[in-house]
């Protein structure tokens, strides 16, 4: 489908649309707006992502809402922390009381909170963005937090149960886009987020422009939930690579090889990733990561531990599928906790695990 929309990118737009319409579902030409073409052009906010809702405004939420105002997005914001909507609200920028407030001024609502709790109670508590009841303004809700994914299809079912006040083009019922991302606060900052999605399909291609107002790739997965899921498992495949790679260090410098050497092997050969070539483990290897400072900032150990390892685990179990390693790591992060560790950067495994020494 989407080749089908890059396929006549260099067409006439009467060509286009005519090649458009044979090939791309009703639903998404709808949602695109008179012309689909110019919805993928910075110049042009369809109209049914025009006014986007933005909730929850951290370290993450912050940059995320601040990109989708630079790209030009009539952007309405709300957070429990009064400071945090100030800073929108002193730019002219509209801010409300409530999630219910947010969604009656907008057509799309982005949430971006700390934990699932969070989530539930901002889409399904007082004067939440359901208060509504049946009838709702927005025709898309996204979910950007890390949340199981069961929790999350729940949450979509709450969602398509209600019904649009008014109808958006062939959509008669609001829709939900699961969309965690990777990428950190850099990331947010940056505008370089990769947003995996689950959900509809039509709707994740009709979303695509919002998520490259904040990002740099998205990457559809599947049905609902499936978003949450593949975050999931890439944080899991993470916390188990910087393990393996803060041992291998380790152990190599216990038989004398210097770090940066090994690192250096290691990013020309086999054994090469992204705890190795992106986010060193070792201090004195890489400028400008959690180990260079201490391992203050970043991504830390009792996030890994409490959030993220803990739903892996929790949705194996759920499945009954045996997780040996992620188990093991989990074990570890949560020691880790335990002995005070649990502000610091998860790569602080190299040094307080394993003894790992700094580069000289």
């Amino acid at each position: 489908m989407i080749g089908s929309l890059l396929a006549v990118v260099e067409r006439s737009e009467e060509e286009a649309m005519e090649a458009l319409s044979s090939k791309v579902p009703k639903v998404l030409l709808s949602l695109l707006g008179s012309s689909p073409l110019r919805s993928f052009s910075t110049s042009f906010i369809p109209s049914q992502l025009e006014k986007v809702g933005f909730i929850g405004l951290g370290n993450m939420g912050y940059h995320m809402a601040s990109n989708l105002i630079r790209a030009g997005h009539i952007v309405t914001v709300h957070d429990i922390n009064y400071d945090a909507m100030k800073k929108f609200s002193e730019k002219g920028i509209s801010s409300k009381k409530t999630p219910f407030e947010v969604a009656e001024a907008s057509d799309v609502v982005i949430t971006m909170l700390p934990s699932a709790s969070n989530v539930l109670d901002v889409y399904t508590g007082q004067n939440g963005l359901l208060h509504g009841g049946s009838c709702l303004r927005p025709w898309l809700f996204i979910d950007s937090l890390t949340i199981d994914p069961q929790t999350s299809r729940k949450l979509s079912m709450s969602v398509s149960s209600c019904v649009l006040k008014e109808q958006k083009g062939y959509v008669n019922t609001p829709v939900m886009l699961d969309a965690p991302v990777s990428g950190g606060v850099p990331g947010a900052e940056a505008r370089t987020l990769t947003f995996m999605v689950g959900g509809l399909e039509e709707a994740y291609i009709a979303a695509k422009p919002l998520f490259l107002s904040m990002g740099k790739n998205t990457i559809y997965c599947g049905g609902t939930g499936n978003g949450a899921a593949a975050k999931i498992c890439n944080n899991l495949a993470m916390a188990i690579s910087m393990i393996g790679v803060s041992e291998a260090l380790a152990l190599g410098q216990s038989l004398g090889i210097a770090a940066s050497t090994l690192t250096t092997i290691f990013n020309s050969s086999s054994a090469r990733c992204w705890s190795s070539d992106s986010y060193n483990p070792v201090p004195g290897v890489m400028e400008g990561v959690p180990s260079s400072r201490n391992y203050d900032g970043g991504f830390s150990s009792k996030l890994m531990a409490t959030k993220n390892l803990a739903l892996a685990m929790a949705s194996a179990k759920e499945i009954g599928m045996n997780c040996p390693l992620g188990s093991a790591a989990h074990e570890i992060y949560t020691e880790l906790c335990k002995q005070g560790y649990e502000s610091k950067d998860f790569s602080c495994v190299f040094r307080h695990l394993y003894a790992g020494k700094n580069e000289v």
